[in-house]
Formats: C-alpha cells, sequence, structure tokens
C-alpha cells in the first residue's frame, strides 16, 4: 500500500553466533584489561596517560561507528561486523609487536598538570592500535543492530539480556584467564597472544556462521529484485531502496525520543568510564592489589551480571516494564559506587554486587528501549550514532577521570553515583515506550 514502507517478515535467523560473536569479543578484551594499566607504566606512562589512552579507542570509534552503522543498513550487517573484527585482530598483532620493542624514551614529560611521564616507541604503538581498534570498532553498534533485526516485541528484552550475559561471561573467564597466562614466564605476551587467536576465531565464527540479518541490505539486490533465499526461506520483496532513507545526524535527531536517549546515552557511559577508568588505578595505586586480585574482582563482576541478565532478566522480562527496569537498575548502580568510596574487602565486594545487579538491569533494558525507538529503517545509523555519544563520553570519562582521581582519589566514584540517581529520574519518561 504504501511503497515507502519495508515489506518483509521478520527474519528468523538464531541468535546464537551473534551472541558467540559477542562473547568472544568480551572475552578478547577482558584479557588484556587488567594489564592496560600495567603495560602503561611499563612503557613510562602514568594514570593520565592511562586514561587518555583508554579515550584514543573511543575518540576513533566515535568517528568509526556511525560510518559502520550507516554501512551496515546498505550493505549487510555481516560484512560490516567482518571489517571490524580484521581491524580488532590487526589491533592485537600491534599490541604484540609493542611488547617486543625496545623501551627507548623519546619524548620526557613533567608537568603539574600531566605529571611526570615518558613516551617510548612502545607507548605510541599501543596508542596506534588502539586507534586502529577504535576506528574499525563499530562491533558492538553493528552487533545490537543485527539483534533487533531478528528480534520482535514478544523477545526483545530477552534477547538483549542475553546480548549482555554473553558479554559478561566472556568479562567471566577473561580477567582470570589473563591472571593464570600472565604469571607464565612470557608475561604479558601470552595473553596478547591469546587474545589475537580469540579475535581470529570471531572472523571465522563470523564469516562461516553468521547469516545476514537484513534481507534489504545489498545494493545490487535492490536493483535487480532477487529477494530469495536468504535464510533458506523465501522473504517478500523489499519495495523501498535503501539509498532513499536518509540518515543524517539532523534527520536521525529529529525522530521521537531519539535525542533524549541519546543524552541518556551519553550520561550512562559517563558514569561507568569515571569508573573504568578510576577503579584499576585505585586498586593497583590504592588498595595494592596484584593482578591476580584485580583479574578475581573483574570476574566476580561478570558473573554477577550473566546470572542477572540470564535467569533474572528472563524472568523479570513478561513482567516488568523497561523503564522501571531502568529506573531500578540505575538506583541499584548508584548505592554500588557510593560503596566503591570505602576501602574494606567485604564492602567493596558488596559494592560490585550491587553494581553488577544495577548494571545486569538496567542496561539491557535500555538497549532495548533505544532498539524500539530506532524501529527499522535506521537501526544501523542510530545504533551508530549512539556508539558515538558513548565514545564522546567515554573521552570526557576516561580523560577527566585520570585527571580528577589524581587529585582526589576514591572520592571520586560519588560522581557516578550522583550520575546514576539522575539517570533514575530521567528514565521516568520511557515509561510511554516501555508500555506503548
Amino acid at each position: 500500500m504504501q511503497e515507502d514502507l519495508l515489506d518483509i517478515d521478520p527474519p528468523k535467523a538464531s541468535v546464537f553466533p551473534i551472541l558467540l560473536v559477542n562473547f568472544i569479543g568480551a572475552l578478547g578484551y577482558s584479557l588484556i584489561l587488567p594489564f592496560l594499566i600495567v603495560l602503561v607504566i611499563k612503557f613510562g606512562g602514568n594514570e593520565i596517560i592511562y586514561g587518555i589512552l583508554g579515550a584514543t579507542y573511543s575518540f576513533f570509534q566515535l568517528i568509526g561507528a556511525p560510518i559502520l552503522g550507516r554501512w551496515s543498513d546498505s550493505l549487510g550487517r555481516k560484512r560490516v561486523l567482518l571489517i571490524s573484527q580484521i581491524g580488532t585482530f590487526i589491533a592485537w598483532l600491534l599490541f604484540l609487536v609493542a611488547l617486543y620493542l625496545p623501551n627507548n624514551t623519546l619524548i620526557s614529560v613533567e608537568n603539574a598538570y600531566l605529571g611526570a611521564f615518558i613516551l617510548s616507541l612502545p607507548l605510541l604503538i599501543l596508542f596506534a592500535a588502539r586507534a586502529l581498534d577504535g576506528i574499525t570498532g563499530g562491533n558492538i553498534s553493528v552487533a545490537n543492530a543485527y539483534m533487533s533485526d531478528i528480534s520482535d516485541d514478544s523477545n526483545r528484552k530477552s534477547n538483549f539480556g542475553k546480548m549482555a550475559a554473553s558479554a559478561n561471561l566472556g568479562f567471566i573467564i577473561g580477567p582470570a584467564l589473563a591472571g593464570v597466562l600472565g604469571g607464565t614466564v612470557l608475561g604479558e605476551a601470552l595473553p596478547v597472544f591469546a587474545t589475537m587467536l580469540i579475535s581470529l576465531t570471531a572472523i571465522g565464527v563470523i564469516q562461516f556462521y553468521l547469516k545476514e540479518s537484513n534481507p534489504c541490505a545489498a545494493e545490487n539486490m535492490i536493483q535487480t529484485g532477487e529477494f530469495k533465499k536468504i535464510y533458506n526461506q523465501e522473504q517478500k520483496d523489499c519495495y523501498q531502496k535503501l539509498d532513499n532513507v536518509e540518515s543524517s545526524l539532523m534527520t536521525i535527531l529529529k525522530l521521537p525520543m531519539i535525542s533524549f536517549t541519546l543524552g541518556m546515552y551519553f550520561l550512562i557511559f559517563l558514569s561507568f568510564n569515571f569508573f573504568y577508568v578510576s577503579f584499576p588505578i585505585h586498586a593497583i595505586q590504592y588498595l595494592e592489589w596484584d593482578l591476580f586480585q584485580l583479574g578475581i574482582f573483574f570476574s566476580v563482576m561478570g558473573a554477577v551480571m550473566v546470572f542477572v541478565q540470564g535467569p533474572v532478566l528472563s524472568y523479570f522480562s513478561d513482567k516488568v516494564n523497561e523503564h522501571v527496569l531502568i529506573v531500578f537498575g540505575a538506583l541499584i548502580l548508584s548505592i554500588g559506587f557510593f560503596l566503591f568510596t570505602f576501602e574494606g574487602i567485604w564492602i567493596l565486594y558488596l559494592a560490585v554486587i550491587f553494581f553488577a545487579t544495577g548494571n545486569g538491569l538496567m542496561w539491557p533494558s535500555f538497549l532495548s528501549v533505544l532498539s524500539k525507538i530506532a524501529g527499522g529503517n535506521h537501526q544501523g545509523a542510530i545504533q551508530g550514532y549512539a556508539s558515538s555519544t558513548g565514545s564522546l563520553a567515554s573521552i570526557i570519562g576516561l580523560v577527566a577521570g585520570g585527571f580528577i582521581y589524581n587529585l582526589i582519589g576514591p572520592v571520586i566514584f560519588f560522581i557516578p553515583c550522583l550520575l546514576m540517581v539522575f539517570i533514575g529520574l530521567l528514565s521516568v519518561r520511557y515509561r510511554q515506550v516501555s508500555v506503548g
């Protein structure tokens, strides 16, 4: 009736391959996560350089994610996921190269604001690796768009819970495995090599097991009308050429609730990145933890999130609306951030339980709302812009977090605590989306 609408049945692809890709990606990153602060200090950096290194990934992802998101709407999710994962593999290869370069000082800096540090060749290679991974780092946004393609209102919240749980399962295994591998005679080289192999495995899974989720993606198919068995089943014709879908930022921002939701995405990422840059520094320098203790801590965090995002979220998905889970999840997260200001080991593990529980309830529910708001035509573009919004927040949070922790120490955790209270209050507005 209206030729400007897509007239296709929802694809019936299995969720398992995209969950496996998500798990492998998280496993690879979490394997190297406990070592990042150690490598930065080993190569001459300090806590502020560590924050800037994290922000480098986010800065380049800010540029790359919207482009990859739009490409996935027209070229297909699978093809863009493959490009992204190849970029990640090359980035980890650069990491491995950095470990074997001579640690010669190129520039020595001593500044009242930046502190004392040196720039060495290995440190510059680490920055190059994070930049490459960032510019091709649209895998999260494209994976979310893929999951949205194969979900409907009956399973959307549950599927995004599975996505978050698969990532957090990687975060359980990764840090613990990093502690074991890092304790060998090969030191940091073995975890980095393992991360490369994991990334290579993800490339294979995408290439051979992941089916394309967007049947209207291939331009040549649109032009020729050859809409055949993409999922071994006949699809209805796509009547719209995707080139006619305007996906510029200004157009996207005019869509209902999008500006508000991108603002929320920014605040959520800002909160998390204040924590993620501060806690490893806090653990190594203030609490004097070793890599094994830090790995166990992140593994416990991941285990609780997997439990919450798996059976707990599945139980509540049909009984509680998304906006309620976002509100309560944010408030539980605020309690967790508050508890991180204390020193005792049992208080810290209580804090991580609150953090993981709140995150497990809030984040999948928020992604479900974002997916519902984005709709079909703009799904990849909006997920890309959301990823860039998160990247911008990450740049600010990671750089500012390093500075602020250097000034006030553990008091910094009050910042994400207050931000989460604010996010919880704002999230009441999603009632019209999750109920409607």
